[in-house]
């Protein structure tokens, strides 16, 4: 999609600056790493992909466009080889192997395999197949590959446990209370944590004291949305695995979500209609911090409205796509901003916050919301007037080309002014012959 090679593209941009290696000499102990030069990047093909599926516990793979003739794409696909190659060379001891599919040579296997989608990464772990839809810089990649190797679920056993996860209001997360490891209840909810690893986060308690300061009864799972006071409580318990998938697959986009490094392609791609509602705030920034308070109100107020999504964005978790997207959307990101963007091309509407000083109340906000959902703020308005443009131009055209004709027909007037008098000339020299 359109969409999803516009956000390829961008960190196809930024590859360069994604820190391959440490700008200066640092102390023991805190010495990044850099390329050592040793090649680990197996090129994928029809003879060893079983091989290298079998010699792994995890195998990640990507699928890329045939290597381009042109030097600056080369360059561009040797910076994502490096990526790669940093990885592999860091977590060597995980018992992970990477490798190269090329969409062309590789046709074959690409089939066998069933990667579909071109400058992707997927990851194969026994029987799944998880694709990484996010930035693909070193950091974010060996950590998503790290969080893979995690257990599915996390157990919560004490205070101070339970008091980290109610710190994770970012993310969507599912708790639920068991007998033991050994419920065939918790196994179903551990089989289906494995379905959404590592994007949602999966916790478990067996312990009677926690259970209760979650409110939990036994075989009782709950579903907490972002930035939601309250969790949703799965009904009809206990749940099959099955039953667990199609709760969490129906409910997975929360009214309001932060845009993460980890799954920003996944993100993007998830719009309603081709539209996002996005907002910009620096949440350790004072006016920041205050417009996301009056967001998490606005879409705590608004969450049953199925139509809504805000995509949250924080600036300094992408520092360095801000000139990119002050220049695209038109605003200054150094303030809160929200707006409507359109996927397919970007283009934009934001609310119009005249006073510097006042940012919009929740009511405001709820009513530039409530015009964004009924279709009187959209991103098509800018397009119309581009067309009034080109009206005024054509008129222009045509007033031009009128002026034109005018301008034709008194040449044509001229001339024929010059032959009548060309004619009166002929006749004359005839008379002065016949004189003669």
């Amino acid at each position: 999609p359109r969409a999803r090679s516009i956000m390829h593209h961008l960190w196809l941009m930024l590859l360069p600056f994604l820190g391959l290696v440490s700008v200066a000499p640092a102390e023991k102990g805190l010495e990044f790493p850099r390329y050592d030069g040793k090649d680990r990047v197996l090129d994928i093909n029809d003879r060893n992909y079983r091989k290298a599926m079998n010699k792994y516990s995890m195998l990640c793979l990507l699928y890329h466009e045939p290597i381009p003739d042109s030097k600056e794409l080369q360059k561009k696909h040797q910076m994502t080889e490096m990526v790669l190659e940093l990885v592999a060379q860091v977590l060597e001891e995980k018992d992970i192997g990477f490798g190269m599919v090329d969409a062309k040579k590789d046709a074959k296997v690409a089939k066998k395999l069933g990667l579909d989608e071109v400058d992707s990464v997927y990851v194969f772990k026994e029987d799944r197949v998880i694709e990484f839809d996010g930035l693909l810089s070193a950091n974010t990649m060996t950590e998503f590959l790290l969080d893979l190797l995690e257990d599915p679920v996390e157990v919560l056993d004490n205070a101070l446990e339970l008091k980290a996860f109610n710190r994770m209001d970012e993310e969507i997360r599912l708790v639920g209370f068991f007998k033991n490891q050994e419920s065939e209840h918790f196994e179903a909810f551990k089989e289906a944590a494995e379905q959404f690893q590592p994007y949602i986060k999966f916790f478990a308690t067996f312990e009677k004291t926690v259970a209760k300061q979650l409110t939990l009864k036994m075989n009782e799972v709950d579903f907490y949305e972002p930035f939601m006071e309250e969790p949703v409580t799965i009904p009809e318990k206990p749940h099959s695995e099955e039953e667990l998938v199609a709760f969490i697959t129906k409910h997975r986009r929360p009214t309001l979500r932060k845009l993460r490094a980890e799954d920003m392609f996944e993100t993007w791609e998830d719009d309603i209609e081709g539209i996002h509602i996005v907002a910009f705030a620096e949440e350790e920034d004072p006016d920041g911090f205050e417009f996301l308070e009056i967001l998490k109100e606005v879409a705590r107020d608004n969450t049953h409205l199925p139509d809504l999504s805000i995509v949250w964005i924080d600036p300094d978790d992408f520092s360095l796509l801000i000139p990119y997207w002050e220049k695209t959307f038109k605003v200054d990101l150094f303030r809160p901003q929200i707006g409507v963007v359109n996927v397919t091309d970007a283009d934009s509407v934001w609310m119009a916050m005249d006073d510097e000083e006042d940012l919009p109340t929740a009511q405001e906000l709820e009513d530039w919301i409530e015009d964004v959902l009924s279709g009187k703020v959209n991103t098509e308005d800018d397009d119309e007037e581009d067309d009034d443009d080109d009206d005024d131009d054509d008129d222009d055209d045509d007033d031009d080309d009128d002026e034109d004709d005018d301008d034709d027909d008194d040449d044509d007037d001229d001339d024929d002014d010059d032959s009548d008098e060309d004619e009166d000339d002929d006749d004359d020299d005839d008379d002065d012959d016949d004189d003669e």
